[in-house]
């Protein structure tokens, strides 16, 4: 029973940070559809609002309760707390954080208020990356894993991911001629 829900906790995890990445992108689409002219900024911000109601409520949320939901079923049925398992519940309470941060963003844009550029929020999304990058690395490598080296591991990370926005903003300015 327990590799069952095991296997159906993965299954949710992947579903919930997909509808996590996905749902920054199109919160990212939004906001750049209010630089455009009506009607299309109209158009746009409609279509948007549907596309994001839908992933939100429908995918998201269902996949982060039902990830909850087995995770602590696969707890109960393990019948211990390891150490690796206290640091990723750690990070677990830290990407329910993010979720919660972007239930506010998706609320926000709801009620059309857009307080944050599209730069900021790609920014913002690579958050979940480094849950993702940090939980699967813990649960993989276990105790194993020593706390230095998964630190600096997790920090070297973090420094790459971040030089690669910048990059990816330079090549974008460039090839669109902003500024």
């Amino acid at each position: 029973m327990y590799l069952y829900i095991k296997a159906l906790h993965i299954i949710f995890i992947v579903t919930w940070f997909s509808g996590m990445f996905y749902m920054v992108r199109l919160f990212i689409y939004n906001t750049e559809a209010g630089e455009k002219p009506e009607p299309d900024k109209s158009i746009l911000r409609d279509q948007y609002r549907v596309m994001i109601k839908r992933l939100w409520l429908g995918i998201t949320w269902p996949s982060a309760v039902l990830t909850l939901i087995f995770g602590s079923w696969m707890w109960y049925m393990l019948g211990s707390l390891p150490g690796w398992l206290i640091i990723k519940l750690c990070f677990v309470l830290g990407l329910f954080l993010y979720h919660f941060s972007l239930q506010y963003i998706y609320t926000r844009q709801m009620k059309g208020i857009f307080r944050w550029s599209s730069r900021q929020l790609r920014i913002w999304n690579e958050v979940a990356t480094i849950f993702l990058v940090a939980i699967v690395m813990l649960v993989s490598v276990k105790q194993n894993m020593s706390w230095a080296w998964g630190l600096l591991g997790l920090i070297a990370f973090v420094i790459v991911l971040m030089s690669a926005i910048k990059v990816y903003r330079r090549l974008r300015e460039k090839g669109s001629g902003e500024k």
